[in-house]
């Protein structure tokens, strides 16, 4: 699904991913880990095209996009859900979500059948202005918003971030839906290591914009926790 080779990363003239390759298969859920300021969100907007300069490669199902601008990307099928979840809080439910649809090869119009089947709260309240959601609504907002692009790879930036805690179990079981009953390679940037090893199949932890580990969740060992994750 996705391939990185030798990767690095600018912002201006400052390399923050440097040197960086990985495989991800499809249907994987990959958690991507490490302290604040390692380079796990440059690792997404890298993804994304959506740093200053990129050297190495970048191929998405086989096709180079190292080149292609952002919103090409979104059309192959990289879906997006930022730190932060940027919903349009003007916007209503529904034209928060259509925004999504314009990234579709298919071009279909429309809420998307399948979004609605995945969040009955949004579907109930379509007319209803984004910025009056609660959190976890919001963040559902943006994670029907980037489905609605019909992706193959959906990109989750600290889905649980400022969550009501009853909330985040919720959050965290939908991701893992995601991946595990509609076959969605996900990529998952988290600081929760309890999530990771619960939803994911794989790991990378992040150190100065490099790999320090990978490998099958089972062996995201306490070692490496403490190493790598504690403050």
């Amino acid at each position: 699904m996705l391939e990185l080779k030798g990767v690095t990363s600018y912002y201006g003239k400052t390399p923050i991913i440097q040197d960086l390759s990985l495989t991800l298969p499809a249907g994987e859920l990959l958690a991507v880990l490490g302290r604040n300021g390692v380079g796990k969100t440059t690792l997404a907007r890298t993804i994304l095209g959506l740093t200053t300069r990129i050297t190495g490669s970048i191929r998405l199902q086989g096709s180079d996009v190292t080149a292609m601008p952002t919103h090409l990307r979104a059309a192959a099928g990289v879906g997006y859900i930022p730190q932060g979840r940027g919903i349009l809080p003007k916007f209503t439910v529904k034209e928060n979500i259509l925004l999504g649809t314009f990234a579709r090869g298919d071009k279909v119009a429309g809420v998307p059948a399948k979004v609605l089947d995945l969040f009955p709260y949004l579907a109930d309240n379509l007319d209803k202005r984004a910025g009056t959601l609660s959190g976890g609504q919001a963040q559902q907002l943006a994670i029907a918003r980037a489905l609605a692009t019909d992706p193959k790879l959906l990109i989750l930036d600290e889905p649980t971030e400022g969550i009501q805690p009853n909330i985040v179990e919720q959050i965290q079981d939908l991701v893992i839906r995601l991946n595990r009953e509609l076959g969605l390679t996900v990529i998952l940037i988290e600081q929760n290591v309890e999530f990771a090893q619960r939803a994911a199949s794989v790991f990378v932890i992040l150190d100065k914009g490099a790999i320090a580990a990978e490998g099958k969740v089972d062996a995201l060992s306490d070692d490496l926790i403490q190493r790598h994750l504690t403050i």
